[in-house]
């Protein structure tokens, strides 16, 4: 599709829509900390554009430029006053998170300045993270005697290994957007001035890909991450057969074979 298109907007959580990519953008001043009423708002905006068909790509940022999310609300995790709440807090956030990771559409954060404790659990679930040339990445819940909840001793293993993620959760120390990229928390560090540029860029490429096909293979990443290789191969084996029943696979063959580009349908 092309022009704009508006998706519902809520207090801190606005989207638009423009030629197949959602731009989702978290405005909480001064340094975007996420609430619970945030985490709801998240959750509803990306329950919206996993079932809408003219969305592609999504990519997330945050509005200001003091920090990109400086974390989760320490106000509210003061006033948690049992272990049946603080558990109640983590599945919520937990599960908001698992619904960005999990979707069939590929995701990317475009992130900028200081993006520490629930703000790096946040984006770690993010299929792909674009960081400019001054972010920074940490897990400080230590400091406070706390733990992550949100996911940071989970999905920051799988990303940097285990020996890296100890280091960062034990420590609490905060990594720049290049000690980031070296070992794996992130794909690409940009001049911040071209943060945005470069991330709709690379959104762009993406969504001139078959919808089908790019729906089938996060299917495959995404599951098969959570299972064995045998039965990850077993899966992929089944959503290539899927595939292959779509207008896309054979509109891509022939433009191949012809020497053109292809004119993908998302069929």
């Amino acid at each position: 599709m092309t022009g704009k298109v508006r998706m519902t907007d809520y207090q801190y959580v606005k989207t638009k829509i423009e030629d197949r990519i959602a731009v989702v953008t978290l405005d909480n001043p001064p340094v975007n900390i996420l609430t619970s009423n945030i985490m709801e708002e998240l959750d509803k905006t990306f329950t919206e554009l996993n079932s809408d068909d003219t969305v592609k790509v999504i990519v997330f940022t945050t509005a200001g430029t003091n920090a990109f999310i400086a974390g989760a609300d320490i106000k509210e995790i003061a006033q948690i006053d049992s272990p049946d709440k603080a558990r109640l807090l983590s599945k919520k956030g937990q599960a908001v998170l698992n619904k960005i990771e999990n979707s069939k559409k590929t995701n990317i954060a475009a992130i900028h300045g200081i993006c520490v404790g629930g703000g790096n659990e946040l984006v770690m679930a993010f299929h792909m993270r674009v960081a400019g040339e001054r972010a920074r990445f940490g897990q400080p819940e230590i400091n406070l005697g706390i733990i992550p909840g949100f996911g940071g001793t989970q999905r920051l293993t799988r990303l940097v290994g285990l020996a890296k993620a100890r280091e960062l959760n034990l420590t609490g120390d905060v990594i720049t957007a290049q000690e980031a990229l070296r070992v794996g928390l992130v794909n690409r560090v940009v001049p911040d001035g071209e943060l945005m540029k470069q991330t709709l860029g690379l959104a762009k490429k993406i969504a001139a890909k078959s919808r089908v096909a790019l729906e089938l293979c996060e299917e495959a990443m995404c599951k098969g991450l959570t299972t064995s290789l045998a039965d990850g191969l077993n899966l992929e084996a089944e959503l290539f057969a899927k595939v292959a029943a779509s207008q896309d696979m054979k509109e891509g063959l022939k433009a191949f074979l012809e020497k053109r580009q292809p004119k993908f349908q998302d069929k």
